[in-house]
């Protein structure tokens, strides 16, 4: 925690002078005390997503914007506003980053129904009742700076502060609920703005505007304060705040004319403080190592400033036409993953994560963390990502032929793979899980090897997708203990019963695969009435008859031989000691026939008592799986079920 702490401060140092221009530093947050029972929270959330959503194309278009969502005590009521002086890419600017802060009320973990965030420059608020026309409130605030004027001025500047708080006011009760001026006597100045939310009245207004006068008198002597009402916001302060752009370019020495750059390093950079933020909150409560945290957090300082990493919410919103459902390509526990048309007429796969699954800190960090980091031909590219809407997303190369899992079970407008393909796939996965176990830079674990996790380009080029539970492997560690994710069938047994965790457990998903691919048929190993696909090749590897088991949709039209020596390796793989199975460089060499190929030994799990006992201990999962597995479809990045022990 130490090092997410003092990193988190490196990025709040390197943000300041830019966070500045927009006024969108936080001032206040305000979380409520009223929470939602366990079994409302989805529904709340739902609603709280949706008007997240809603709210910022109306922040864009009005700089501000009221919003409902839901129905009866499960309603969401949303609220968004810029202060007037700002212009309008410093107020799209601001609101981006104080609705990233919003959850950190909690509406996710804990169900809490109403929070507000406040910046010099903008404010947005949600609640479960209909306060938009609320001028005062039991949770307004006052907040006065420790530092005071002193010396001789501090009468003056008082006195000063005073009038110009009388003056704002009654102005700004006459001009629409705003006004910012300053008073000045003897060469001491006093700066002030105050402004009325557009969702009060008059009459409301007037009364907010009275109470923050009269709250603010405790502030006269502060080099600033502030009140933040329910329905108004009041300001004073010993230098020049407002008017940030626009007309007072020439008071920031030309800063408006970096805007642009500002715009591309804050929507990063910000993103990447509210990722940071969480992961640290959530994983005080896990058993992520220290060593591990540093990697991922080196890697992540890495991201934050490759800013064309960072999509904006708004464009991959219309790239996929608002996630349409004619654009969906997949459904997952966690997401779902939509076909979009990016502005320069790139075509991208959209992986849509909602914060109310509670790995989706995980899921995103993993994502963004581990595949930018890597490159291979048989790995799904990640392009980018946006954290910075209600929603985190993750940008994807489109893989227009679906999964090999659709290819084989699903899809029946298609011809059957035929005995090339199959090699070339299972040749494929095998060299890009020897990258990440071997090759790249960092090693990898994906944990989650399976038919739906392999994507298939035009001319059938595997990529293997979704490192959302993907785990570094230390160098000098023989192995992990870690809560146990993934799918049954694919998962290794000393994994399943122990949570011991190395590479060979994707090797042992590996060799699940292959022989899925040869046979053409799953494994059904934890279902009822169904023997496992791997008792029958162990069966006919006794008999020496292996080809017996190839996929009959081929036919004759495959090599016998080859064939054999597939199913062999596969069955290599899948050997009940992790120790005796090969390394997948070792299978890539004897897929090519440049390495002998070693007697196998008895794959686990064939005892009917044993995967009896077994079915019994991971039940929970196991309909989930299921029910996961028959509902993928194209580039589904696929969802799989997590467990903690």
């Amino acid at each position: 925690m130490q090092i997410l702490i003092s990193s988190l401060l490196l990025l709040g140092l390197f943000l300041n002078p830019v966070v500045s221009d927009s006024r969108g530093e936080t001032v206040a947050q305000i979380c409520s005390n009223r929470t939602s029972p366990p079994q409302q929270r989805s529904l709340f959330v739902t609603n709280f997503l949706s008007a997240m959503d809603l709210v910022s194309p109306l922040i864009e278009a009005n700089r501000y914007g009221e919003v409902i969502t839901g129905t009866g005590n499960l309603t969401v009521y949303t609220y968004g506003e810029c202060i007037k002086d700002l212009d309008k890419k410093d107020c799209d600017l601001c609101f981006a980053q104080i609705k990233a802060k919003v959850p950190r009320c909690l509406p996710f973990q804990k169900g809490t129904r109403g929070g507000q965030v406040f910046s010099d420059g903008c404010y947005i608020r949600y609640d479960d009742y209909n306060f938009f026309n609320e001028a005062l409130s039991s949770q307004d605030r006052i907040n006065c700076t420790v530092k005071e004027i002193t010396g001789v001025n501090r009468t003056l500047y008082r006195n000063n502060a005073a009038e110009l708080v009388r003056k704002m006011s009654v102005e700004a009760g006459r001009n629409g609920g705003f006004y910012a001026g300053f008073v000045e006597r003897s060469n001491v100045t006093v700066h002030g703005l105050a402004q009325c939310w557009e969702s009060v009245n008059g009459s409301g207004c007037v009364e907010c505007l009275s109470n923050a006068s009269e709250r603010i008198g405790s502030c006269l002597v502060s080099e600033d304060g502030r009140v933040l009402n329910a329905g108004c916001y009041m300001r004073i302060a010993n230098h020049r705040f407002y008017n940030n752009s626009g007309n007072s370019t020439s008071d920031r020495n030309g800063g408006h004319n970096h805007l642009g750059v500002i715009l591309a390093v804050t929507s990063s950079v910000v993103a990447f403080v509210l990722l940071v933020f969480v992961v640290g909150f959530l994983f005080r409560k896990k058993r992520a190592k220290k060593q591990q945290e540093k990697k991922q957090l080196g890697s992540l300082f890495m991201l934050a400033n490759k800013s064309n990493l960072c999509f904006s919410y708004e464009n991959l919103e219309r790239a996929t036409d608002y996630f349409s459902d004619k654009n969906k390509l997949g459904q997952g526990g966690s997401g779902s993953v939509f076909k979009g048309v990016l502005t320069n007429g790139k075509t991208v796969a959209v992986k849509r994560l909602f914060f109310n699954t509670k790995q989706w800190v995980d899921h995103f960090f993993n994502e963004v963390n581990l595949i930018s980091q890597i490159e291979h031909k048989n790995l799904v590219k990640l392009l980018g990502c946006s954290i910075t809407g209600p929603e985190s997303l993750l940008v994807y190369e489109y893989i227009a032929n679906q999964s090999l899992h659709d290819y084989l079970f699903v899809r029946k407008d298609v011809q059957p793979l035929n005995w090339e393909k199959r090699f070339k796939i299972i040749l494929g996965t095998a060299e890009g899980m020897a990258y990440l176990h071997e090759e790249s830079n960092l090693r990898i674990i994906h944990r989650d090897i399976k038919l739906s996790n392999i994507l298939l380009e035009h001319d059938f080029t595997p990529k293997i997708a979704d490192f959302g539970l993907a785990r570094l492997f230390p160098e000098d560690k023989t192995h992990i203990s870690t809560a146990i994710a993934g799918t049954l069938g694919y998962m290794a047994p000393e994994y399943v019963v122990r949570g011991k965790l190395t590479e060979k457990a994707d090797v042992y998903s590996f060799g699940v695969l292959l022989i899925e691919v040869v046979t053409g048929r799953r494994n059904n190993a934890f279902s009822q009435d169904a023997s496992s696909i791997l008792q029958t090749v162990w069966n006919l590897y006794g008999t020496r008859n292996l080809s017996e088991a190839v996929d009959p949709v081929l036919g004759d039209n495959f090599n016998k031989i080859e064939a054999s020596r597939l199913l062999q390796i596969g069955l290599l793989c899948v050997q009940a000691a992790f120790d005796q199975r090969p390394a997948m460089s070792a299978v890539v060499k004897m897929m090519k026939g440049n390495l002998e190929i070693q007697t196998p030994t008895q794959p686990p799990f064939l005892n009917p008592g044993s995967v009896v006992e077994l079915r019994k201990m991971m039940s929970p999962v196991t309909e989930q799986d299921q029910s996961q597995s028959s509902g993928s479809r194209s580039n589904n990045i696929s969802e799989s079920f997590f467990e903690p022990r």
